[in-house]
């Protein structure tokens, strides 16, 4: 008896140690039974937060839940960058190896955008925020919402068409005279998103008449109604216009006229078939931006004077013209109306702005952007901008009037021992007359400046005040000014009746003098 209660009071005293209460006898009954002192087994904190009544809130316990997550996926992710960085990206890795070739191609090519930089800019840092600017602007669901709600419309065919000799169509309009009547043939290649219809804007058909004018303008390839030329550049432009003017039986020497970008296509004329040219009609005379023997104070006072984004579309054009199709589906190719400052990406001066506010203007720039993207196809308009900032074939300085005398050969050689050699001159003998606007912005002045220093020969009529679209649109003492400057004194159409009696008296004549 004493070893039992020995026993138990060595039990207890092991119990009471660790916070656990015996109660009951073990040996009178089998369910005996412990209780666990609270106070002794709880850590105080929680006694006294369960003395005063008060639990966590569950957005407590929400926040530091994600609160934890953000922890957990914060050193997850940097453990995941420290593994690549270690394995992937140092000097030995296979990625590295394998990409630090095409990147630092890549690099160099892509160098030339740093340019359009301020100076005191990281390049790395910059382009990530343009890169970032770019990709919140193309998610932008509003970005439409700014957009004009006038829609492009589709008009029925109207124009004349004739039949090249490689199968195209080319569609042309006529205005003034007719052409048995004509004393001048006057005939203009359009500019950048237009088309046949701009001519000369709101040119009166009475003052064609005082004149004796016949114009004739023309879509170009993939404009309009002609039809894509498959391998476009500015020789073909040129015999496109000489299979035109033969075709409507403009017989004799013409003239050309030009406005902007649409005079690319008239050097060309003057470069491959001067022989059918009786003189040029420039206004803003477009000139490729990226000229080689531009000074560098030239390409200074050409570039300053354009916005960021028409620099950088001159330099896809040059490096990457495909993706234009891009940019130009977001604007005239997106089958609505914009204005034209925004559609060809262009700062336009004073007097343009004021021009553009004229209701016979927005009317007459929106049916021609309509005829000019009739097709949809933003092929032909990315090969227009390539034409215009790539090498055309030719130099300005070939058009130079100069002596050209045949040298070549043992015969010729022999000859020229004994006589002068056969010279003549070569070149473009016609005028040159160009209209340059001194607030221009889009076709800056220094272009103009650049043709009179290659082009000695070429007129150039300076405008203080005016600007890319001021002295052609829709200002009748302009377009006087500019008949008068080519053809002088209006003598109106020839007189049919005159004709017939010269013509009829021929024969006689050649009978006396028999």
């Amino acid at each position: 008896m004493a070893e039992v209660d020995s026993w138990r009071d060595e039990l207890s005293s092991i119990v009471d140690s660790s916070g656990v209460r015996y109660t009951g006898n073990p040996m009178e009954s089998p369910t005996t039974s412990f209780e666990i002192r609270r106070s002794e087994y709880m850590p105080r904190e929680s006694l006294t937060v369960e003395s005063e009544g008060s639990g966590e809130s569950f957005k407590d316990q929400a926040v530091g839940f994600v609160m934890a997550w953000c922890e957990i996926l914060t050193e997850f992710g940097r453990g995941c960058r420290d593994i690549v960085q270690q394995n992937f990206l140092n000097e030995n890795s296979y990625v590295v190896r394998k990409l630090r070739g095409p990147c630092a191609k890549a690099s160099k090519r892509l160098r030339f955008l740093n340019e359009f930089l301020p100076e005191d800019r990281d390049p790395f840092q910059a382009w990530s925020v343009v890169f970032f600017v770019f990709i919140l602007a193309l998610a932008d669901p509003n970005r439409d919402s700014v957009t004009p709600a006038v829609k492009v419309r589709v008009h029925p065919p109207s124009a004349r068409r004739i039949l090249l000799p490689d199968g195209r169509y080319m569609a042309y309009e006529e205005q003034g005279v007719p052409a048995d009547y004509a004393r001048f043939s006057l005939v203009a290649p359009h500019a950048f998103l237009s088309s046949r219809l701009a001519g000369i804007p709101g040119v009166k058909a009475s003052l064609l008449e005082e004149y004796g004018i016949r114009f004739v303008t023309y879509d170009l390839p993939g404009f309009g109604e002609s039809d894509p030329h498959p391998k476009r550049n500015l020789n073909s432009s040129a015999m496109d216009l000489l299979h035109l003017v033969n075709a409507v039986n403009i017989s004799d020497k013409f003239w050309v006229l030009c406005h902007s970008s649409g005079c690319i296509h008239a050097w060309a004329s003057l470069r491959y078939i001067p022989d059918r040219i009786a003189g040029a009609a420039m206004l803003a005379a477009m000139i490729n931006p990226f000229e080689p023997r531009m000074t560098q104070n030239e390409i200074k006072r050409t570039w300053e004077k354009w916005l960021p984004r028409r620099k950088f579309m001159y330099s896809l054009a040059r490096r990457f013209p495909k993706l234009l199709s891009f940019f130009y589906r977001k604007s005239f190719l997106s089958g609505k109306h914009d204005k034209i400052d925004k559609q060809l990406t262009v700062s336009l001066g004073k007097k343009d702005e004021i021009l553009l506010e004229e209701p016979a203007f927005e009317e007459f720039w929106q049916r021609n952007v309509e005829e000019s993207v009739r097709q949809g196809n933003a092929q032909p308009f990315i090969e227009e901008a390539v034409l215009q900032v790539t090498n055309w074939g030719f130099d300005l300085t070939e058009l130079q009037v100069h002596r050209k005398c045949q040298t070549g050969g043992l015969l010729l050689w022999l000859k020229s021992m004994y006589s002068q050699a056969e010279c003549e001159l070569a070149g473009f003998l016609g005028p040159i007359n160009i209209w340059q606007g001194l607030d221009d912005r889009v076709v800056p002045p220094s272009m103009a400046e650049y043709i009179r220093r290659v082009l000695p020969e070429a007129v150039i009529h300076k405008f203080p005040n005016e600007g890319h679209l001021s002295y052609f649109f829709f200002c009748d003492e302009c377009h006087r000014q500019i008949f008068s400057t080519l053809f002088g004194t209006p003598q109106g159409p020839l007189e049919k009746q005159e004709e017939t009696a010269i013509e009829e008296d021929l024969p006689v004549l050649a009978s006396d003098t028999e």
